[in-house]
């Protein structure tokens, strides 16, 4: 299969030199970059961009697609994480194999509708009830839709009768987990170059599985050359907690248990110390990135202009749908770009900077160099946007920094993954949109009325 997209009005690369282009084409073939240039070449598919702008797909370090069917409830607005969650885990307990299939399609798919072509969720809640096969599914609806997967096997194992948040319904033993663990591994991790699926181990949270399941997936994980990922200094409540039941800090304690490294990434990251940073800094541990998560459950404001100063590395995420409550990366970059112009300043990182956060940065989140730039011999994922609309008058001096400065507040014109087009005029082409909708709102019914 090859792609060929002519006439390209700019070319945001985000590669090392950071290098715009104008007027140039694109060759795609097999899902790789193999041309840009003036060249003219033959192809399966041709994309006239006359007046487009594009820009590297962009890679999500961390979200939790099941609660998509959990927003904008009433009852949680105003609670901070650990209400929220107690609060919540009463709804995602009647989580059901189909809910997981709607809610992966919706939130991958608002994914891709705002050019993010590389999803990580961190999925860790399977009720007792339920099939084991959770995560394939998650699988088989990001096939369908196009999208470059990386999943997660998440857990938890302390349940509130032991000293844990989650009911006992939806926690399992560590053996459970380690098997199942294994058999994702061995059934969907693709570490080679432009894979397509790929797996992370993911225990949930200090405050939601046992040491012993943090200390067993490592040595799992390393085993199978496959990362690891947790929340880690998210609120100041899972800090106290951490204090109390374990004397020592979030970070210390996850070090204690060989979680940390160039294989690992917390998500959010926000109440580290000065010492902290320094000790991420030189075992390259990185950091997802959840601005409105952060804001809205009142967490806090991660300090991700030191971080990118102190080359930690850094990735953007939408986090779970139901804590944001979207899956737009595109308002993530605008929103980051504006939380930390108003907490840094002059010190804060430009548009073009969150730009990098949400393509290479998160790319290297993920152990991945061939994801997040334009560029030759790398894969063929990217969107695009029409200059020629009325939003976009006057925003023509920096396309670099325009998602975050102006941002682009509706679709995309096109996403392509994998040389493949999978967004068409704002709209999804691997699966019926209406249909998907309709499925999804019957499975939100069932899942509140349980």
């Amino acid at each position: 299969m090859s792609l060929f997209i002519k006439n390209i009005k700019t070319l945001v690369t985000c590669d090392d030199k950071d290098s715009v282009k104008e007027n140039v084409n694109i060759f795609i073939d097999n899902g790789v970059i193999v041309n840009i240039g003036s060249e003219i070449f033959e192809a399966d598919e041709v994309i006239d961009a006359k007046g487009m702008i594009v820009y590297p797909g962009l890679v999500n370090t961390h979200h939790h697609l099941y609660q998509t069917f959990t927003r904008n409830l009433p009852q949680v607005q105003n609670m901070e994480l650990f209400d929220w969650l107690k609060t919540l885990y009463e709804i995602w307990k009647g989580l059901s194999p189909d809910s997981i299939k709607y809610s992966s399609f919706v939130g991958m798919g608002e994914l891709m509708k705002h050019g993010c072509t590389t999803c990580f969720d961190h999925h860790y809640v399977f009720p007792r009830d339920t099939s084991g096969e959770l995560i394939d599914i998650q699988f088989e609806a990001a096939k369908e839709l196009g999208i470059r997967m990386h999943a997660s096997r998440g857990s938890m194992s302390l349940s509130k009768k032991d000293g844990g948040l989650p009911p006992d319904s939806v926690v399992q033993t560590v053996d459970e987990i380690l098997a199942d663990s294994e058999r994702l591994i061995k059934k969907y991790h693709d570490s080679s170059r432009n894979s397509m699926t790929q797996i992370a181990l993911a225990p949930c949270s200090p405050f939601s599985v046992t040491g012993d399941l943090m200390k067993e997936s490592a040595v799992l994980a390393r085993k199978y050359g496959v990362r690891l990922h947790t929340h880690l200094a998210e609120t100041l409540d899972e800090e106290s907690f951490t204090v109390e039941k374990f004397g020592m800090r979030p970070l210390d304690y996850m070090e204690s248990l060989g979680w940390i490294g160039e294989d690992v990434w917390f998500a959010h990251g926000i109440h580290f110390n000065d010492e902290e940073l320094k000790r991420l800094a030189k075992t390259k541990t990185g950091v997802a990135h959840c601005p409105i998560s952060n804001m809205k459950l009142s967490s806090g404001i991660a300090r991700i202009s030191e971080m990118i100063d102190m080359d930690i590395p850094v990735g953007l995420a939408v986090d779970g749908s139901a804590s944001n409550d979207g899956s737009n990366m595109l308002e993530e970059i605008r929103v980051a770009y504006l939380l930390h112009r108003l907490s840094s300043s002059d010190k804060a990182p430009t548009g073009y900077d969150i730009l990098k956060l949400a393509t290479r940065g998160g790319a290297r989140v993920l152990g991945r160099n061939d994801i997040g730039i334009l560029e030759e011999g790398k894969a063929g994922d990217l969107f695009m946007i029409d200059s020629n609309k009325l939003s976009h008058v006057g925003t023509q001096y920096d396309p670099k920094s325009l998602l975050g400065t102006v941002g682009i507040t509706g679709e995309v014109d096109c996403t392509v993954v994998n040389g493949r087009i999978v967004v068409k005029d704002g709209k999804l082409v691997g699966v019926d949109e209406e249909l998907v909708v309709a499925k999804a709102n019957e499975e939100v019914e069932k899942l509140i009325s349980r």
